[in-house]
């Protein structure tokens, strides 16, 4: 039980470090810089020493100042951290097996290695699209591929390896190869036909690229309610920005956000929630 207890700690505090490391991404991207270099502090350029990069932690004793110019640090830094060890944490506790037999093991790690890889995408892509109303396709598109790629590969490997008994997060073994790009017709199409006859002022066409990632990773079941969640919380934002920000209904608001984090909730809870429709609506 403890030990079990100290891997999830870890898994926590890898989600904390790769946070660090997207926040770093985040920035070299808005300014056109390349990864390589130390950290410095954005507004005075100070190069920060070790005891400034403990994720979330480093905010807090500094009480969100650069500790050379005394600027005020962006809430973005430990709010994009904290996200990402929640949602790291929630994957590896929802990623269950019941086996101990070798290849089981390696589907799982792979499996789980491919799920950080794309949550660390995604929260680029919001965090991103919610400060600059783009989504980078230099984020997107490596992401689309990967997801592919592993869709395929993996569908492969499970019908040849029928050692995982349960898999919590039911996102990659309870639908075919076909299921996956139907989703993705389905979700682009939809969006590209609003794109089409909006002339782009209602849905940008970085928003039909991120429906093409989300079916890929959803499949269908799950972007549908993806997409109904997408548009239930920008409907609420929506109106709480109309009656207290002063937006217009022809004020521009990134629709990016809302999809990802439809595509979160559906990540982990959209099977619950399609049981919970077909109870309460059908029966």
């Amino acid at each position: 039980m403890f030990i079990n207890y100290l891997i999830d700690f870890f898994i926590f505090l890898f989600g904390l470090c790769i946070g660090s490391f997207l926040n770093c991404f985040i920035y070299r991207l808005e300014q056109g810089k390349s990864l390589k270099g130390r950290s410095f502090c954005p507004r005075c350029k100070h190069i920060l020493s070790w005891q400034d990069l403990f994720p979330v932690f480093s905010f807090l004793f500094l009480q969100g100042k650069c500790r050379y110019c005394h600027k005020k640090i962006s809430a973005q830094y430990p709010l994009v951290e904290l996200a990402t060890g929640i949602l790291f944490i929630l994957i590896f506790l929802n990623l269950q097996y019941t086996t101990n037999l070798a290849p089981a093991k390696f589907v799982v790690w792979l499996n789980l290695s491919f799920l950080f890889y794309v949550t660390s995408a995604l929260i680029v892509i919001f965090v991103y699209d919610l400060k600059h109303y783009l989504i980078p396709d230099k984020v997107l598109f490596p992401a689309i591929i990967t997801a592919f790629i592993y869709k395929f590969f993996i569908n492969l490997s499970l019908s040849h390896w029928s050692l995982i008994e349960n898999l919590k997060l039911k996102i990659d073994n309870y639908a075919s190869i076909t299921n996956f790009l139907f989703a993705v017709l389905v979700a682009s199409g939809f969006f590209f036909i609003i794109f089409l006859v909006s002339g782009g002022r209602w849905m940008g066409f970085g928003d039909v690229k991120l429906a093409a990632l989300m079916g890929l990773l959803l499949g269908l079941g799950n972007v549908l309610i993806a997409l109904f969640l997408a548009f239930f919380l920008g409907a609420i934002i929506g109106i709480i920005l109309m009656v207290f920000k002063g937006k217009g209904l022809k004020s521009e608001i990134p629709f990016g956000p809302f999809l990802i984090a439809g595509t979160f909730i559906a990540m982990f809870w959209g099977q619950e929630i399609i049981n919970w429709y077909t109870r309460f609506f059908l029966f």
